[in-house]
């Protein structure tokens, strides 16, 4: 675990100076233990003291990058075993698997569909976020073609599933510059495989039979001077594998650190609905990498919305943008709805206001993601932060009337936002699903 605040206050230089922000090195210290400051922010710590406690405040699980570019994907600095104790740092990374075997019409047929897998979830943009490709055929040339057929065909990093070192280089020198991860090392080729790693700078999966032969061979890599590391316990019966995720998440939180990167885990199963449901036992518990098969949307979806639940921050609500939204064909003379940002509020009103089947205006003011009684208790939803937003996004400038429709259960705004913003308030159903009603009795532009 990490330091206390008492133990950071220990290596801190006690002159109290302010230089920081923070009226003493204790407020400091204590601040440095709960995450809310950064070390950087004391002038004055001396190197050792410096050293001694990045080295001791870093995560239990290092920081593991695939890739380059605005697809690069990051895993790892995990610190909690659940969620709720904090948050869950980087979501679970969904890598679709290919073979060297297909033709190369089949190959870029898949890697297409691999292309596709972008979804819309609660205003959210979620896609998968590897493309795994196996050298099922054993033949060094063949791997390294498949391997720049996919890269030439997809913007998502590559997992190089081989453990023949020679494959491993000849597709590293067509697309080391891309970062792939490389899957991986083991017992018997862990030498050649780390020199590779570390000639390209490119991360490594490191195979085990078992977590003790994991734990063992992690270490002679790690003295080859080769930390960019994912962990493979060898399980692939779904029991073993989540035994294994575990077991490796809780030792590695005790700072053992030859668990301390993140993990991978595949989810090899005949039964497609199968394969889905171990995957998803693995992207709860904790695999920072998941491989499938399947790259159809019906499989993945399910993956993607589970992933989005378990690393959502519990103390971040989903919110949307606060703007202006447009719900069907609207006109001078359409509705305007006002909300709160909160992503499952808006998402609410906004299917209650199409099914209407009256076009309108949806502005979600921002509450910091909150939901409408929650932002009014807490004095984010208020007639002035509601009078401030309609002026700033220029509401005046879409509509004809001067007419805004409010939640019924914020009534008591009504009068107090009338006369700040000039608008007719309007006081709307408690409920979105009573909008229709209400536009069909009061609704008049």
């Amino acid at each position: 675990m990490g330091l206390t605040g008492l133990e950071i206050f220990k290596q801190l230089p006690k002159t109290n100076c302010k230089d920081c922000g923070h009226p003493t090195c204790l407020a400091f210290a204590m601040a440095l233990a709960s995450g809310k400051e950064s070390l950087d922010k004391c002038p004055h710590v001396s190197a050792a003291a410096k050293e001694a406690l990045d080295s001791a405040s870093a995560p239990p699980i290092a920081l593991v990058k695939i890739g380059a570019g605005e697809n690069a994907v990051e895993l790892g600095n995990e610190t909690v075993l659940f969620r709720h104790d904090k948050r869950f740092e980087h979501p679970t990374a969904i890598a679709i698997s290919v073979c060297d075997t297909m033709s190369a019409d089949e190959l870029t047929a898949k890697v297409a569909q691999i292309n596709k897998l972008v979804f819309d979830r609660v205003g959210q943009v979620h896609k998968v976020n590897l493309v795994a490709v196996g050298n099922c055929s054993g033949d060094a040339d063949k791997f390294a073609a498949a391997v720049k057929l996919v890269a030439e065909n997809t913007q998502f990093p590559l997992v190089l599933m081989s453990d023949n070192p020679v494959a491993v280089e000849k597709a590293l020198e067509l697309v080391g510059d891309q970062k792939p991860l490389v899957c991986g090392a083991t017992a018997a080729n862990y030498e050649a495989m780390t020199n590779l790693a570390k000639k390209f700078d490119v991360p490594m999966v490191v195979k085990g039979a078992n977590l003790d032969e994991l734990a063992d061979l992690v270490e002679k890599v790690v003295a080859l001077g080769h930390k960019q590391l994912i962990l493979d316990s060898g399980a692939r019966d779904v029991a073993k594998v989540l035994f294994d995720q575990t077991q490796m998440r809780r030792q590695a939180l005790k700072r053992f650190r030859a668990f301390g990167y993140p993990t991978i885990a595949f989810a090899q199963n005949e039964d497609p609905v199968q394969a889905v449901v171990d995957a998803g036992v693995y992207i709860a518990k904790y695999a920072a990498v998941v491989v499938i098969d399947s790259a159809d949307p019906a499989d993945v979806l399910p993956l993607i919305t589970l992933r989005l639940n378990i690393y959502t921050d519990p103390q971040k609500p989903i919110a949307v943008e606060s703007k202006i939204y447009e719900i069907g064909n609207v006109t001078p003379e359409s509705p305007v709805f006002i909300t709160t940002n909160f992503s499952l509020t808006y998402f609410c009103v906004a299917g209650d206001v199409e099914a209407s089947r009256v076009p309108g205006y949806i502005i979600p003011v921002d509450t910091d993601g909150i939901s409408v009684m929650t932002g009014w208790a807490a004095g984010k939803f208020t007639p002035e932060k509601i009078t401030e937003t309609i002026n700033n996004l220029g509401l005046a400038d879409k509509v004809s009337h001067r007419k805004l429709i409010i939640p019924g259960g914020v009534a008591v705004l009504s009068g107090k936002l009338q006369e700040l913003s000039g608008w007719e308030v309007l006081v709307g159903p408690r409920e979105s699903a009573g909008i229709p009603t209400f536009l069909k009795q009061r609704w008049n532009a």
